[in-house]
């Protein structure tokens, strides 16, 4: 008796080899996306963004520090040994030097400071920070040029269209009309945000009883309504301000991934807002 022969459908074969061909294209995908290594989150979300799948993001100062007073660590150093590219922020040469880079043993690696001053959670400085970012991954990755500036095009777009969500918002509140005291590191954004800063001060161990004073008595005399803490230098530096003048004391973040829910630029400058709106309602 003759064998039957089996006939497997077209359909089913054609069927098998897309799903052996994805899987192959998925896995040489991966191999050639490009190793990027950051400094902070900002620059981080801002790679993730425009780079998508086309890179792969390892980030080494976590958002939680600030990146002026961090050290790395033996792991640390060993995430730049396969990267492609470090893109760090130019004020952490100290932390990313020329005898560190070396150390790593590196050939591969082209280290990129990105020169972009001001606070990265005001919507302006967000903008020089995605072209900055945009011209630095085009530079490295010319194959990829056209993928990269039409991501950093809608990047663009989306700041300015959230920009224009939180200003509704702030002037719904009237902000303009409330005087703060607020640490330096995030006098930039509450500039922008458009509060009046009444006065400023550093991280707690630059707070003298001098300085204390001083801020206190502005604090009484403009009628301060809101004393605005940064996490990353010091969370806890204006809180006994905001106890004596008997007002909310708020704590925002300059870097995204601080607080829950806040990977990206988007998240975590809602989420400021937001603090600042909630923290008003209450002073």
């Amino acid at each position: 008796m003759r064998k039957q022969r089996i006939l497997v459908p077209a359909v089913v074969v054609l069927s098998a080899l897309t799903l052996l061909l994805a899987g192959c294209g998925t896995k040489a995908q991966k191999e050639s996306r490009l190793n990027v290594a950051t400094g902070s989150t900002l620059i981080a979300s801002i790679v993730e963004e425009i780079g998508k799948d086309r890179v792969a993001v390892t980030n080494i100062v976590p958002p939680g520090v600030c990146p002026g007073h961090f050290d790395l660590k033996p792991g640390d150093v060993q995430k730049l040994s396969t990267a492609q590219l470090l893109l760090y922020h130019d004020w952490e040469g100290k932390l990313f030097s020329e005898n560190l880079l070396k150390s790593v043993h590196n050939d591969k690696l082209v280290a990129v400071p990105i020169a972009v001053q001001g606070n990265w959670m005001a919507p302006p400085v967000q903008k020089q920070a995605i072209e900055a970012i945009s011209a630095a991954l085009c530079q490295h990755d010319p194959s990829n040029q056209a993928f990269y500036q039409e991501n950093a095009r809608k990047a663009l777009a989306e700041v300015e269209a959230k920009e224009k969500e939180l200003r509704a918002k702030l002037q719904a509140a009237n902000v303009s009309q409330v005087k703060i005291l607020c640490a330096e590191m995030q006098q930039g954004f509450l500039k922008w945000a458009g509060f009046q800063i009444v006065g400023t001060y550093g991280r707690p161990e630059d707070l003298t009883p001098q300085k204390l004073q001083e801020l206190l008595r502005k604090g009484r005399e403009e009628g301060v309504k809101l004393v605005v803490d940064n996490l990353q230098s010091g969370p806890d530096a204006g809180k006994g301000l905001a106890e004596e003048l008997k007002v909310p004391h708020v704590v925002l973040s300059n870097f995204p991934g601080a607080w829950p829910g806040t990977d990206t630029w988007a998240a975590a400058v809602t989420k400021n807002v937001d603090l600042l709106l909630e923290a008003l309602k209450k002073s």
